[in-house]
């Protein structure tokens, strides 16, 4: 399958932006705020970052949470297009995971139980019976260890968090750490690092909402989204994989060739409560930055394209907004906003014919996530 990449981009501030441009050198500038305090006084930081090109990134200690990410529409105008908080209040508070850093692993886990070197373990349960995004206080609720990171090729923050052994249930201490990197060539990346004493699941990814309208603009119905997937990984009622690996073909989950994502949304199952919840198989390329997906917005002309090294991706359409209160009090409705997640398989502890996330003592693993973004006709 080939993605349609570079079809009548604009240059942002005459940087043409297209897969061809290295990976770029950074004027960008970074400040540091706090954010807030915890309920027990500790202080969290929020740091801003700044391109040459007038995009600006926030993040936080808390969570390890993306805030907001201002980028141009076609004529220049500048939105915030990640669903979020004004304040620390807010992410305390968060029921959605918005913009967070969820682990020890993301998504699902069944029953949260799942045997490892012959040993059960038992999980926090907060999803019905199921283990969700880490737990009752996961890694998104947690205070991470913020420090601002220069380098040549992009300026951005780093956090770091310990988890013990036992947190959650999880085996193993497990020391990850997540930066955030923005260049001049208008690229987002993600990266995330984990080591553990002890064989351990782990997944993690980031969990931001998307509008490239700008947050609490609408719905994101009429954004186009191409998806390089051809397989996905079918679920119960309880959304937990049954570990059969489908084709998308003929299904309202073929985003193979740009599709809005309204058009065929009736149409998916009633179980996933008014959208799209799936996993799907991303086709690997020889580079371990497999392409993921392209989105665009019609409207703005704002392009987003998106390239991981985790094997599948979540999709999720905002079905669950609600109408609760974010930036600016504006209210965030369903389908408001989607995300797109890359990720191991939901369930793979139990699963063996998935890709392993199982981390074993004393090994390291790196993940990236790189954001592109653009904008077209």
């Amino acid at each position: 399958m080939e993605l349609n990449l570079c079809k009548k981009l604009i240059p942002f501030t005459s940087l043409i932006f297209c897969l061809s441009c290295a990976e770029g050198t950074s004027s960008s500038t970074i400040q540091k705020e706090e954010f807030g305090k915890t309920a027990d006084g500790e202080t969290v930081n929020l740091f801003t970052i700044k391109n040459s090109n007038g995009i600006e990134l926030k993040v936080t200690e808390f969570g390890a949470v993306l805030v907001s990410l201002k980028v141009p529409d076609k004529a220049g105008n500048f939105e915030d297009i990640i669903l979020g908080y004004d304040n620390l209040e807010g992410y305390i508070n968060d029921a959605a995971y918005l913009g967070v850093t969820p682990g020890r692993y993301a998504n699902r886990i069944a029953k949260g139980k799942f045997t490892l070197e012959g040993k059960e373990y038992t999980l926090a349960t907060n999803d019905g019976e199921n283990h969700l995004h880490g737990g009752v206080k996961g890694f998104g609720k947690k205070v991470w260890k913020g420090e601002e990171l220069k380098t040549d090729k992009g300026t951005g923050v780093k956090f770091t968090y310990l988890s013990k052994d036992g947190e959650e249930g999880y085996p193993g201490n497990l020391e990850s750490t997540v930066e955030y990197i923005l260049n001049d060539n208008n690229e987002l990346k993600i990266v995330l690092k984990s080591k553990t004493d002890k064989a351990t699941p782990v997944n993690l990814t980031n969990h931001a909402y998307f509008n490239l309208k700008g947050e609490g603009k609408g719905t994101i119905l009429e954004h186009k989204l191409q998806l390089n997937a051809k397989e996905y990984t079918p679920v119960d009622n309880g959304l937990i994989p049954t570990g059969e690996i489908k084709s998308v073909e003929g299904t309202p989950l073929d985003f193979t060739e740009p599709q809005t994502i309204g058009s065929r949304i009736a149409k998916v199952d009633k179980k996933f409560s008014g959208g799209y919840d799936h996993n799907f198989v991303i086709i690997k390329s020889d580079d371990p930055l497999s392409m993921v997906c392209k989105v665009v917005e019609p409207q703005s002309g704002r392009v987003m394209e998106i390239y991981a090294t985790m094997p599948g991706t979540q999709f999720y359409s905002g079905n669950f907004l609600d109408g609760f209160k974010g930036k600016g009090e504006k209210p965030y409705n369903q389908h408001y906003a989607f995300c797109i997640e890359p990720q191991y398989y939901p369930d793979s502890p139990n699963k063996p014919n998935f890709p392993s996330c199982i981390l074993n003592a004393g090994e390291e693993r790196k993940e990236i996530i790189l954001y592109k973004f653009s904008v077209e006709e």
